[in-house]
């Protein structure tokens, strides 16, 4: 049997990687990749460059594998839907092997090609993978999705028996010597326009693994604790990998099970469940990534206010977490999840702007990027969305400085004005003497954090009503 397996940026790897191994089971095996203008043309490249530069690395780390095992990546430009039924059907292909995805355009473009493909007689077989569960295998009592985690966490754990993860193949047969394609070599950063950033994560499949082990050894057996530190690497920064596939999420959960690290252990598996429930959410409820999940949400009076926009987006608030969370977006494509919750929260509920160009700001930025979970940390923070905090809660950006970074080290490092402020003031810096502030040369608070607060409620209240949940 002759499959064309189509990798396509959420599974570049090679081990536990399930349409690969089925494929290779049964004969011919094409490895394709379709540099598709939807995220390759150089305009769209330059909208998402951090996410776009790990993809490349990723790709050229496949491409390696696949060479070594035998085998080689063909890379053809093009629309998805044109490319696939037209090289299936040049090739002779008995079927075409790919990975679902979760979010609506992916849906609609595996109708599309499953529409042409079958018109050609040719099978197209979708794997799981992106997900521990198939999206929407996880139902409640009455046959529905979840509305919240803790009773979806509870079913996951009942239905999860997960095979073992597959290892790497051996070896793959070459490539049939009667393919021919317009194939073109990956491209480069700069080809796309875009300015290689060394502190962006590296990519590719050797990398996820090498952050796994480090993970394992250095930093899980703290996570309880250390994962809310935004001053310590207690975070396992493997979310680019399970974005892109470098590592799938099966492995991960199954490394970290046999790891043994108790409370620690368990809390890390739970946050997976997390990723795992946005996704059977975006899976249930596509439109969340258009409107709010909670319909009184609809018609939010959200503030416009460019100048307060600004000053997040370019880490000027005065408010050292929130500004520190800024510039680090920018840097390096990553933001510790404390972090992330404090400015999001900053965002709609001390500038009371709406979340969703904050979601979008973020998802242009973050190199770990994904459509399901950062819209649902987003409509969490607001709290809009399923299973969202409550919408009363408001971060104090001040005391989570104090509790989460207490020698101040995480704003030290991303707001340098402040590197030499005395610790006392580190999330105050309004607070300290006047000399001190002058040589600091940082900007006062844009907004008073009780102000903020009183003025959020009372929009809240005015819009949901005073008994909303």
């Amino acid at each position: 049997m002759r499959s064309i397996v189509w990798f396509r940026g959420k599974d570049l790897r090679v081990a536990d990687h399930g349409p690969l191994a089925s494929a290779a089971a049964v004969g011919e095996v094409i490895p394709l990749f379709v540099l598709d203008p939807f995220f390759f043309a150089p305009e769209r490249a330059q909208g998402l460059p951090h996410r776009m530069q790990f993809l490349l690395a990723s790709l050229v780390s496949l491409e390696a594998n696949l060479a070594h095992l035998g085998s080689r990546l063909l890379v053809v430009p093009g629309r998805s839907v044109e490319v696939l039924p037209r090289l299936a059907a040049a090739w002779k292909a008995d079927q075409v092997l790919a990975h679902r995805w979760v979010e609506p355009f992916a849906r609609e473009r595996d109708r599309r090609v499953d529409e042409a493909l079958a018109r050609a007689g040719i099978a197209f077989r979708l794997f799981e993978g992106e997900t521990l569960l198939p999206p929407g295998s996880v139902r409640n009592g009455q046959g529905g999705m979840f509305r919240v985690f803790t009773p979806f966490a509870r079913a996951c754990g009942a239905k999860l028996d997960l095979e073992p993860a597959l290892p790497a193949p051996r070896s793959l047969p070459p490539v049939p010597g009667d393919i021919r394609a317009d194939t073109v070599p990956i491209p480069s950063p700069q080809a796309l326009g875009l300015a290689p950033n060394p502190r962006l994560q590296a990519g590719g499949e050797r990398a996820a693994h090498q952050r796994l082990k480090a993970f394992l050894e250095a930093a899980l057996a703290d996570y309880g604790v250390g994962r809310d530190r935004m001053d310590l690497p207690g975070t396992s920064r493997l979310s680019a990998d399970l974005k892109f596939g470098t590592l799938s999420v099966r492995a991960l959960w199954q490394a970290v099970a046999a790891a043994g690290a108790g409370e620690s252990g368990r809390r890390y598996l739970n946050e997976l469940l997390w990723r795992e429930f946005s996704h059977h959410l975006l899976w249930e409820w596509p439109e969340v990534l258009e409107r709010p999940f909670r319909p009184a949400f609809e018609g939010f009076p959200w503030r416009e206010d460019e100048a307060a926009w600004e000053a997040w987006t370019e880490g000027r608030t005065g408010y050292p977490v929130v500004d520190a969370a800024a510039r680090q977006l920018k840097s390096e494509g990553f933001v510790h999840n404390r972090a992330r919750m404090v400015a999001a929260s900053f965002l709609t509920k001390h500038l009371l702007l709406d979340y969703r160009p904050g979601e979008a700001h973020y998802l242009r930025w973050l190199t770990d990027g994904d459509w399901a979970a950062n819209n649902a940390g987003w409509q969490w923070c607001a709290g809009c969305g399923c299973d969202a905090q409550p919408w009363f809660r408001i971060f104090n950006p001040t005391s989570q400085g104090l509790k989460f970074d207490p020698e101040g080290a995480y704003v030290r490092r991303w707001v340098p004005e402040l590197a030499d402020c005395p610790t006392a003031f580190i999330h105050e810096p309004w607070k300290a003497p006047q000399a001190v502030r002058q040589r600091l040369d940082y900007p006062e608070p844009i907004v008073d954090h009780a102000f903020a607060r009183e003025r959020f409620l009372a929009t809240a209240k005015g819009h949901l009503g005073p008994g909303a949940p």
